[in-house]
């Protein structure tokens, strides 16, 4: 027999979880050292840690609404707000997928570590080299890369693993820009691509919060979605990249998909001609000797 939860039974539920969201929030806010984010301590400072009103200052959040929240009042929290505060108190990918859950609503920019990917698909990663190969999902999060990806276009250990997107990288991104030779082509079919697929997730946070970021950061993005233009896939053409350690490589992309066509892809770059592979074993040769 089924079980019904009672309206008030919900009530309880989301009054607790209320509460526990706003312990949490004190207790992240409490352990941060103001010089750690670079505020200074100050002679008269009683409370550990931050203040109510510095966070809400480097949340770019009002003091009342944020003091609502560690009150533990009924109020409506936006995913955007959610991923502010994430920000502003340094939290780790645990500790922010916690604070969205507490929170209640869809983390639009979640962890792109390697986790979630089975060890049997990075062990395919590792075996490709030297051809880069990186597995991403609908949205052009990157999930997970072998070496020669990268250093592809940069260095990619170096950007922050909530940037690891490819779309966003090839707007925001000035090494990543710099390295696709055909740019504006490019970025013009990620765009329709990217379209075409948010087709299927209109109502989900994470899709609609690249596309904001990106209108907010990229004239170029803007402009290209208001076009409306729509491909189903992206054609499978050599694709031309010029790298800052080994100069111009000619590749042809291959995909597998490892769910259905909305979900996980493997995307690998194989050498178009003979100086394109030895280009990527020379790339190779260099990341390996930095490792």
């Amino acid at each position: 027999m089924a079980v019904t939860q009672t309206p008030s039974a919900a009530h309880d539920g989301s009054r607790i979880r209320r509460r526990e969201l706003a312990a949490f929030l004190r207790s992240r806010r409490e352990r941060i050292a103001p010089e750690r984010v670079g505020l200074p301590r100050g002679r008269r400072r009683r409370t550990p840690g931050l203040r109510r009103e510095e966070v809400a200052q480097l949340a770019s959040v009002g003091v009342t609404w944020y003091t609502w929240l560690e009150q533990a009042r009924d109020i409506h929290v936006s995913a955007g707000v959610v991923d502010a505060i994430a920000r502003a108190l340094l939290l780790d990918s645990n500790e922010r997928g916690h604070l969205f859950t507490l929170a209640g609503v869809a983390d639009p920019a979640p962890d792109t570590s390697c986790s979630g990917v089975p060890d049997t698909v990075l062990a395919m990663l590792r075996q490709l080299e030297p051809m880069p190969a990186c597995v991403q999902n609908a949205r052009y999060d990157i999930r997970a890369y072998n070496r020669t990806y990268g250093a592809l276009l940069c260095d990619l250990d170096e950007v922050r693993p909530e940037d690891r997107n490819c779309m966003v990288m090839a707007f925001t991104n000035p090494g990543w820009e710099a390295g696709l030779v055909d740019r504006e082509e490019t970025r013009r079919l990620m765009v329709a691509n990217y379209r075409a697929a948010m087709a299927e997730h209109v109502a989900e946070p994470a899709w609609k919060h690249t596309v904001k970021r990106l209108q907010r950061e990229s004239p170029e993005f803007r402009e290209l979605w208001e076009r409306h233009e729509v491909v189903q896939t992206l054609a499978s053409k050599v694709k031309r990249f010029r790298n800052p350690h080994v100069g111009l490589l000619n590749l042809c992309p291959a995909r597998l998909w490892l769910a259905p066509q909305v979900g996980a892809r493997l995307v690998a770059y194989a050498p178009a001609d003979e100086e394109s592979r030895e280009r990527l074993e020379k790339l190779l040769a260099i990341v390996s000797e930095r490792a």
